[in-house]
């Protein structure tokens, strides 16, 4: 599941991040991890056979479904690559689902058939994520996009807390670094203040159909890209809409395509 799944609330620009601390508690791009530049160009495509003829920085695709010789031909044109795995939700079809415990699944999550969300707080679960991490880091993956980490503000079955979040988030991002993986924040606007120290960039998704793109600037100011997707008709069919959203969304410094829902290489056009 990568669509947008809630509206945004109590929205902060400020910069206000846990940058402190020892390294189990808090991250830095001071490391020698893949840190992207603002204004990154890229390609994201997460079914079919991935079209490896796009001139960008990064690809970002499937962590299970791409092997490790993909990943190789990719950085071998000069490419990093962003390996995708959803870490607040399961998903059935995936070859370790056997390993969830059924009390760890809750609700499905809406719109997208065999998915649930999963108890963040469960060690079970972040074992699991671990795993997934290590799978990332042994197919020579240069960063990772774990997805649905905003579980606590969707009716996952589980009273989730903001807190319970940020400590799964900053979980993530934290094991990613230490396995030499860039992470990015995907979504989850209303925590961007607390997470942005932690995160090395950020991919959202229709920021400007929704008017939320100023919420991500935090990212640009800390130096971090902000990767976006528009899935909006009318950026497709009027090509003055969308050259006026690209012209907005270069102005603040982000890296808009435009795709397909699918995500499948179908339809493509890039604001860069």
């Amino acid at each position: 599941m990568w669509l947008r799944l809630f509206g945004l609330f109590n929205v902060c620009l400020l910069i206000g991040c846990n940058s402190g601390g020892s390294s189990s508690d808090s991250s830095d791009n001071s490391s020698s991890w893949y840190t992207p530049s603002v204004g990154v160009t890229w390609q994201w495509q997460l079914q079919g056979t991935v079209n490896t003829s796009y001139d960008v920085t990064i690809y970002d695709i499937d962590l299970f479904d791409s092997s490790a010789s993909l990943i190789s031909t990719l950085q071998a044109q000069g490419r990093k690559v962003i390996c995708y795995f959803s870490a607040g939700s399961y998903e059935n079809w995936r070859s370790d689902a056997a390993d969830f415990d059924s009390s760890d699944l809750g609700n499905d999550v809406e719109g997208w058939a065999n998915e649930q969300w999963l108890n963040i707080n469960s060690t079970s679960v972040r074992n699991i994520m671990l795993a997934r991490l290590d799978l990332a880091q042994s197919k020579g993956c240069d960063g990772v996009e774990p997805d649905n980490v905003d579980g606590y503000v969707n009716s996952s079955g589980f009273s989730l807390t903001y807190n319970d979040q940020l400590s799964f988030n900053r979980f993530l991002a934290n094991a990613a670094h230490s396995r030499g993986l860039a992470i990015g924040l995907k979504n989850d606007l209303d925590q961007i203040d607390d997470l942005v120290s932690y995160f090395d960039f950020a991919v959202n998704e229709q920021c400007f159909e929704y008017s939320e793109c100023s919420t991500v600037v935090p990212f640009i100011t800390a130096g971090k890209p902000v990767l976006n997707a528009e899935y909006l008709s009318t950026y497709v069919s009027s090509s003055s809409a969308r050259a006026s959203m690209c012209s907005s969304s270069i102005s603040l410094g982000l890296s808009t395509l435009v795709l397909s829902e699918d995500l499948d290489d179908s339809l493509r056009y890039s604001c860069r």
